[in-house]
C-alpha cells in the first residue's frame, strides 16, 4: 500500500526560465500580410473632443498588437514604430523590438531588438526588462551575463511582472548568483502565482510542502497545486495526485488521485506512470488491472523509475499478459529512447531541462 508523502526536497532551477520562453502574444503560425490595416475612424459626438483624443489613444496600440496577433507583421511594424515614433510609447516599441527579435515581418536582428528593448526599457516597459533579461541570460546580442539578467530581472518583477518575478525567485533558491534566500523566493513566486503562473504555483507549493521560506503548510501547498494543475502541470498534477490519494491537506479521494495520475502519466511523466501502475495494481481507488500495471511500470522503469514491488509483479504474470504489457509498453519506451538520444549532446549550462522531481509517496 502507498504510504505517505516523502519528505525530499523537490529542486527547482534557473533552467526553469528558459523554458518559460519570453514573454509575448501568442502569433500563427504563418503571416497572412494581405490586408491593409483596418481605418480606426469612429463617428463620435463634437462636443467631446477630450473623448475622442483619449479614445484614440486607447484605440491605436491595439491596431499594431491587433495586426500583430493576426499575423499581419508588416502592418503591426509600421503601425507600432508609427507610434512609438511620434508618442514615445513605450509598449509599441516593445511590439517592434518582439519583431525584429523574432523575425516576424522584417529580418531577424537581435542588435535592433535589443535597442527597441532598451528605449522601451527606459520608460518603464516591464516586459522590455524582461525580453533584455532572456536576452542577457540566453547570449543574445552579445554575451552571456547572468548579473545584467538579473537586473533586469530584478527591475522588470519590481513593477510586478509575474515571469520575471517567477525567475528571479528561481535565483534566489538556486543561491548561486545571490544567497539563497528561501523567505524572498517566496515572496516573488507569491507575485507571479497570483498572477496565474504555474510553474510559480508549482514551484511555491513545494515551499509550503517543506516549509522553506514559509511556514510549513500542506493546505496551502495543496491548493497551489490544484491550481497548477488546471494548467496540466504535470509535477503539479503528481503532488496533487499524491495528497488526494493519502489526504494529506485535502480530502482523501483515491478515485480523483487514480484519475490524475493517469493524466499526468498520458504525459509522459514517469513518476505519474509508477504511481498509476501502483494503484492498478493494487485496485487502489479503480479496478485492479494486472497487465496495465505491468505496462506502465515498464514505462516509468524506462524512463528511470525504479520500483521492486513491481518488478516482482511483472516476473509473476502468465506468458500472455506478460506479453501483452511488453507490446504495449513498447510505443512509449521508444519514444523515451528516442529523447535520450536527442540528449546526448552536451546542453548549454543556460538551458538544460526544466523538469522537476516531486516528492514522492513511500512504500
Amino acid at each position: 500500500m502507498i504510504g505517505g508523502v516523502s519528505a525530499g526536497a523537490t529542486t527547482v532551477t534557473i533552467a526553469a526560465a528558459l523554458a518559460m520562453g519570453l514573454a509575448q502574444a501568442a502569433t500563427p503560425a504563418k503571416s497572412r500580410e494581405t490586408k491593409p490595416a483596418a481605418s480606426a475612424a469612429k463617428s463620435v459626438a463634437p462636443n467631446d473632443a477630450a473623448g475622442l483624443a483619449s479614445a484614440n489613444a486607447a484605440r491605436q496600440p491595439d491596431l499594431a498588437f491587433g495586426a500583430f496577433q493576426r499575423g499581419y507583421y508588416l502592418t503591426a511594424f509600421s503601425l507600432a514604430t508609427q507610434r512609438a515614433e511620434e508618442k514615445n510609447d513605450p509598449k509599441s516599441m516593445t511590439l517592434v523590438a518582439e519583431l525584429y527579435a523574432n523575425g516576424l515581418g522584417v529580418p531577424q536582428d537581435d542588435k535592433k531588438a535589443e535597442q527597441w528593448y532598451k528605449l522601451a526599457a527606459a520608460r518603464g516597459d516591464a516586459n522590455a526588462m524582461f525580453a533584455l533579461a532572456m536576452f542577457r541570460l540566453q547570449g543574445r546580442a552579445g554575451p552571456r551575463d547572468r548579473e545584467k539578467s538579473a537586473t533586469w530581472l530584478a527591475a522588470a518583477a519590481k513593477l510586478g511582472h509575474p515571469l520575471a518575478a517567477f525567475n528571479l525567485a528561481l535565483l534566489y533558491m538556486e543561491g548561486e548568483l545571490f544567497p539563497q534566500d528561501f523567505s524572498h523566493a517566496a515572496q516573488l513566486l507569491r507575485v507571479a502565482a497570483n498572477a496565474g503562473l504555474p510553474q510559480a504555483q508549482y514551484a511555491l507549493g513545494t515551499l509550503y510542502k517543506q516549509g522553506r521560506g514559509v511556514e510549513k503548510d500542506n493546505g496551502k501547498a495543496v491548493h497551489l497545486f490544484g491550481l497548477a494543475s488546471l494548467a496540466d502541470l504535470s509535477d503539479a498534477e503528481v503532488e496533487y495526485g499524491i495528497a488526494l490519494f493519502n489526504g494529506d491537506g485535502i480530502a482523501r479521494n483515491q478515485q480523483l488521485a487514480a484519475s490524475i495520475f493517469s493524466k499526468a502519466a498520458l504525459q509522459g511523466n514517469p513518476v505519474a506512470q509508477d504511481r498509476l501502475a501502483i494503484v492498478l495494481a493494487n485496485g487502489f481507488g479503480v479496478p485492479a488491472n494486472l497487465v496495465e500495471a505491468a505496462k506502465w511500470h515498464l514505462v516509468s522503469k524506462a524512463a528511470g523509475e525504479t520500483d521492486l514491488m513491481l518488478d516482482d509483479l511483472v516476473n509473476k504474470l502468465d506468458g500472455k499478459s506478460r506479453a501483452q504489457a511488453e507490446n504495449e509498453a513498447k510505443p512509449w519506451i521508444a519514444a523515451i529512447k528516442r529523447e535520450v538520444s536527442q540528449e546526448t549532446a552536451p546542453v548549454p549550462a543556460a538551458a538544460p531541462s526544466a523538469s522537476a522531481s516531486p516528492a514522492t509517496p513511500g512504500r
